[in-house]
């Protein structure tokens, strides 16, 4: 069976000088590098065979970015679209699921002092952010930007509208005096 033989590469001056540029330029991708080499070395009229020895690349990996290059020119050498699975929720509804982690709970309406990425997750859907997710889908997405809306402690931060109104001005030694009696001792928590 006949070998086939590569397909010859001619460049224009403008061709070349971006090439030229993109392997030899030192802030330029390694990936474009390597690519812009082979085209190179290609349009020298040297062998695909010859090209992966001195490159120190795989005989297909020349073989491909010749063929490509072939086809559609300089445009061919970028990356494509890669596979997979398309995007299930929108960055807008990641987006709003991270500023209902933001909030407090007791202002949307719920009974919690903190988040869970459970209750998240169900808040979410009951506010047709969206049509259902997971708990550690929310989890992820938090994680991507370090909230932790469970480590929040609201006990420090006094929301009780109310509290201290009947006291009047409080001193610090006051304010102090009524948070601990607020707080159940340590006995009963076990």
């Amino acid at each position: 069976m006949p070998v086939a033989l590569a397909r010859p590469i001619v460049l224009t001056n403008a061709e070349r000088e971006r090439l030229k540029k993109a392997a030899y330029g030192h802030k330029t991708a390694y990936q474009v590098r390597q690519r812009a080499a082979i085209v190179l070395h290609t349009a020298r009229g040297r062998p695909n065979a010859h090209i992966a020895r001195e490159t120190g690349l795989h005989l297909d990996t020349v073989r491909t970015w010749r063929n490509r290059f072939a086809d559609g020119r300089l445009p061919a050498l970028a990356d494509r679209r890669r596979s997979g699975r398309p995007a299930r929720f929108t960055p807008v509804q990641v987006a709003e699921a991270k500023a209902l982690a933001c909030q407090l709970p007791a202002e949307t309406g719920v009974p919690w002092s903190r988040w869970s990425c459970p209750e998240l997750a169900a808040e979410l859907t009951a506010h047709q952010i969206t049509d259902s997710i997971s708990a550690s889908t929310v989890r992820r997405w938090l994680r991507q930007d370090a909230l932790k809306p469970w480590q929040y402690r609201s006990w420090i931060f006094i929301r009780d509208p109310d509290f201290g109104s009947d006291h009047g001005r409080l001193t610090p030694t006051q304010t102090v005096t009524l948070i601990r009696e607020a707080i159940p001792p340590l006995s009963s928590w076990y």
